[in-house]
């Protein structure tokens, strides 16, 4: 078995990426938690230290004089995180965190009228994206209890069935004025049919907006191709951005310079040449960066573009079929296991899933989470009986996976 992993490692083309990556120990535990917090990049130091050299030699001069300005630096993550997200640049800006953005979006777009005010989500979506339209529902004057509408499971299933999304688009198609799911639930790790998705929402004459917190970074997305409305994510999880980074946007360009839309405007989305004129009058950026707020939150962004630059190097294509071989490995170790407590919730289809395997172990509790963390392996449990592993392309190996699925089996006997 060791003469196997250390082929399927030393095989990988991106297994050298590991050593760019600070680990918890020294590297001596299993991170798979990279679907809650990525792990630092070690450049991130050096390139939020050299913002820090800059405050403290230029202070102010450092908008316009620093090694690189502050004033636009928003603009150095911005074809990166296209690339990232499957986007123009005109499209992709980087902001804010994640829900200030989603409220954000949904003030442009979702425009409820009497006959078609509903918004689609997945039952059991994050928290925050639940909070985020029910309040936007209800700011607008409608009943969230008439007006959300849940996509569940069938009884008996752990996850939505593509079929039955498209369907469920279709039928209630003159009621509803916004499709917005995850792109991965946080939950069941399953990933949606983004592309399909978004065909069947428009035809329906909805606006489709995704929350992309656990697919940026995860999956290959192509956010342009497929005619995505708008979306947003967070950067702390897959991107590697750090504790509470900065998060993203997208917005299609067919929307680029829909000035009439509403929005609530701030002088980072004001033309660029007459921004410091401090005229009234808000004169609207056209793509994404309309959207924007306040000036960009230097440190953060710089820890960010550190990882960027690795995601670059790396590419999407051969960090999501090197995800595919993570996962699939996982599964194989999981189903050996000869305990029949064991379910794995999220899609077997790789197409269906990221790098996410969340596992539920029957009449367990939270001590065989503690009981697997005491054996130096980061996951997370989700109550009442789920765990999730996330073998990260970027820094997890092959022999992480194999150690995690012994640890695993001691803990369970």
């Amino acid at each position: 078995m060791n003469t196997a992993l250390n082929e399927m490692d030393a095989n990988d083309p991106l297994a050298m990426f590991r050593d760019r990556f600070h680990f918890p120990d020294g590297g001596s535990t299993i991170y798979f938690t990279g679907n809650s917090l990525g792990l630092m990049p070690k450049k991130a130091r050096e390139y939020v230290d050299q913002e820090l050299t800059d405050w403290a030699n230029l202070a102010v001069e450092g908008h316009l004089h620093a090694k690189n300005p502050w004033l636009p630096y928003h603009e150095f993550l911005t074809e990166p995180m296209a690339r990232v997200v499957g986007a123009l640049p005109s499209e992709t800006v980087v902001m804010n965190a994640l829900t200030v953005n989603l409220h954000l979006l949904l003030v442009s777009f979702y425009r409820p009228t009497k006959e078609r005010h509903k918004i689609v989500i997945e039952k059991g979506a994050f928290p925050s994206d639940h909070y985020a339209v029910e309040s936007q529902i209800k700011f607008h004057g409608f009943d969230p209890h008439i007006s959300l509408v849940e996509l569940a499971p069938r009884e008996g299933e752990a996850t939505l069935r593509s079929a039955d999304i498209l369907e469920a688009i279709e039928r209630d198609g003159a009621s509803i004025a916004l499709v917005m799911l995850a792109g991965v639930n946080y939950y069941t790790g399953q990933a949606f049919d983004m592309r399909s998705i978004t065909q069947a929402g428009q035809k329906a004459g909805a606006v489709v907006g995704f929350d992309l917190a656990h697919a940026a970074g995860n999956l290959e997305l192509r956010l342009h191709d497929w005619n995505v409305d708008f979306a947003c994510w967070c950067s702390y999880k897959y991107l590697n951005g750090g504790p509470g980074a900065v998060g993203g946007v997208f917005v299609h360009e067919r929307h680029a310079r829909s000035f009439d839309l509403p929005r609530l405007a701030g002088w980072w989305g004001n033309n660029k040449q007459t921004r410091f004129l401090m005229e009234p009058g808000f004169d609207c950026l056209p793509g994404a960066e309309g959207w924007q707020l306040s000036n960009p939150p230097i440190l953060q962004m710089a820890a960010l573009r550190a990882s960027l630059e690795i995601f670059d190097e790396a590419g999407m294509a051969a960090l999501r079929k090197k995800s595919e071989h993570l996962t699939g490995y996982l599964q194989q170790l999981l189903d050996d296991i000869d305990d029949d407590r064991i379910l794995v919730i999220t899609p077997r289809d790789p197409a269906e899933r990221g790098c996410q395997l969340s596992v539920r172990v029957l009449n367990a509790d939270k001590t065989l989470f503690e009981n697997i963390s005491s054996r130096g392996v980061y996951i997370d449990w989700r109550e009442p009986d789920v765990f999730r592993a996330a073998p990260v392309p970027l820094y997890n190996s092959f022999q992480d996976i194999y150690s995690f699925s012994e640890r695993l089996k001691e803990c369970l006997a």
